[in-house]
């Protein structure tokens, strides 16, 4: 079996017992980061497993491989990252792939998720979202993103790195007005904070320089009286 496991986003306590249960039990943990997983292990108590196996961007397809044959012998594997869900803004997806292509049974132990802590203490709706990952760097495809999502009705939900969270929220606000948002710092840790406001006034609060830990941003769909507005279904 290969199992999914949610690790934590920042508080430790989160890590749940079926992942704990899991990770002692296995022969093999395939990791975002080694050093990372092996950390966590240890503050758990978790002995060693026989075998760890670095799962990380731009050597997928080799340690998958590898992956792939523990599965094959009959090998449990748990594939964790260093925060989150494997396969969610981290890698993962291609292994679950090629496993459900060979028939390999693959579950998911649930746990902490950065996009859903986000959107819950956002404040937005929550009945339907989007989830963007993290967006592009360069300027015009930045714009170019958010144009795509103007007349969505969703909620948008991205992940930014603090050194460009000024400039994301200055795109979002000339592209998509003076639409309500959060910026969610260092979610589940000692200092977790929400920033909520317009658009155009959290770009304003963050144009200084570089914020504070994970950022989570989440903004508002176009409203329904927008849409209702231009004749679109509401």
């Amino acid at each position: 079996m290969l199992y999914l496991v949610a690790t934590p986003i920042g508080n430790l306590g989160d890590l749940s017992p079926r992942a704990l249960e899991t990770l002692r039990a296995v022969p093999v943990v395939a990791a975002e980061d080694t050093r990372h997983t092996w950390q966590l292990l240890a503050h758990f108590g978790i002995p060693r497993p026989a075998r760890m196996i670095s799962y990380r961007e731009g050597a997928e397809d080799r340690a998958g491989a590898q992956i792939l044959e523990c599965l094959r012998a009959g090998q449990d594997v748990a594939l964790c990252t260093d925060a989150g869900y494997p396969g969610i803004s981290d890698p993962g997806f291609r292994l679950v792939r090629d496993a459900v292509a060979e028939g390999l049974p693959v579950t998911a132990l649930p746990g902490p998720s950065a996009a859903d802590v986000a959107l819950v203490l956002s404040g937005l709706p929550t009945s339907s979202w989007t989830f963007l990952g993290f967006p592009p760097r360069k300027p015009g495809a930045l714009r170019r993103l958010f144009e795509g999502e103007a007349r969505s009705a969703h909620t948008l939900v991205l992940y930014e790195s603090p050194f460009r969270i000024g400039k994301t929220l200055a795109a979002a606000a000339e592209v998509l007005g003076a639409r309500p948002a959060a910026v969610c710092l260092e979610l589940t840790k000692l200092h977790e904070r929400v920033e909520r406001g317009t658009l155009p006034e959290l770009a304003a609060r963050f144009a200084a320089g570089p914020a504070r830990g994970e950022i989570v941003l989440v903004i508002a769909g176009l409203p329904r009286a927008a849409r209702e507005d231009e004749g679109e279904p509401a």
